[in-house]
């Protein structure tokens, strides 16, 4: 029986200095490469999560932007994406400027992948989010707000206070056309407030996967709120150690924590390897990906 494991990054397969371990990176590859069916689910972007799971060695495609998108992580080729309507980029464009708050807006502009953002306006929290993505090509800083909501838009993050960000969750989680998170930045003070398409979660963008691959179960390892949708697509799915109680309860079990190499552990002692499917889903994702698209449109 085909089995997908998808893993959280950030709090759950990442270590707390941001990357993944080398012991968890041994054992991964080592279950990847004898056929087993493992990716990750991320709200970074493929840039950005290239960087912290480096090494790590996956033969399917990942889930980047908390499903908004679904890509090859060696081409960027991209399976299945997600795009905020024109009405509806309008409506957060209002919102956000009726409060006076200064988003990060990712979105494609003429065909090129950026991250967009009023440099005049920068927190300490979208200072340090600057500072740890050095180099990035999707960057673009502004000199204003001219241009801000240039191009097709599929993300925002708002970074602050939670105090400051609360009234923008509220609009937009009692939204059906909108999927809005909010919680506060591992390790730091600030919150961050996303706002997506409402098909944008992990747990579509899974569905979506797990039908390209042939996968029958899901299991799944996670940490923070969000991962609950996921937990909840799955039959069976593990919180690490470090996890908020709330996804604890949604757990079938908790493993050691991210320090502790918690889900490599797991994997090497439970994992059901594939080898003799192990090509199948590059053929059958190829027959799937324009109804995919349509889909997801």
């Amino acid at each position: 029986m085909r089995t997908l494991y998808v893993t959280d990054l950030d709090g759950t397969l990442l270590n707390t200095k941001d990357k993944v371990s080398p012991e968890s990176l041994r054992i991964i590859n080592e279950l990847v490469g004898r056929g087993m069916l493992f990716t990750y689910a991320t709200a970074r972007s493929l840039e950005s999560a290239s960087v912290v799971a480096e090494g790590l060695k996956l033969a399917m495609p990942v889930i980047v932007y908390n499903g908004a998108f679904i890509m090859h992580p060696d081409t960027g080729e991209v399976i299945s994406s997600l795009y905020f309507t024109e009405e509806e980029a309008g409506f957060v464009r209002r919102i956000l400027e009726q409060t006076r708050i200064s988003p990060l807006v990712y979105s494609f502009v003429q065909g090129r992948e950026r991250v967009s953002w009023n440099a005049a306006r920068e927190n300490e929290g979208i200072k340090r989010y600057l500072s740890k993505r050095t180099g990035d090509r999707r960057l673009r800083p502004l000199e204003g707000a001219d241009g801000l909501y240039d191009g097709d838009v599929f993300y925002y993050t708002c970074i602050g206070e939670k105090e400051e960000l609360m009234p923008l969750y509220e609009i937009f989680s009692g939204d059906r056309r909108f999927r809005c998170t909010i919680q506060q930045e591992l390790y730091r003070p600030e919150y961050w407030c996303e706002i997506m398409p409402r098909k944008a979660t992990k747990a579509e963008a899974i569905k979506t996967l797990k039908s390209l691959w042939d996968c029958y179960r899901v299991i799944s390892f996670g940490d923070a709120v969000n991962d609950i949708p996921m937990f909840r697509l799955s039959d069976e799915c593990y919180a690490v150690e470090n996890a908020v109680p709330e996804l604890k309860k949604a757990a079938t079990g908790i493993l050691d924590s991210n320090d502790r190499d918690g889900v490599a552990k797991w994997l090497r002692e439970n994992a059901i390897l594939s080898q003799k499917d192990c090509g199948r889903g590059d053929d059958a994702a190829a027959g799937k990906r324009e109804k995919a698209d349509q889909d997801a449109g």
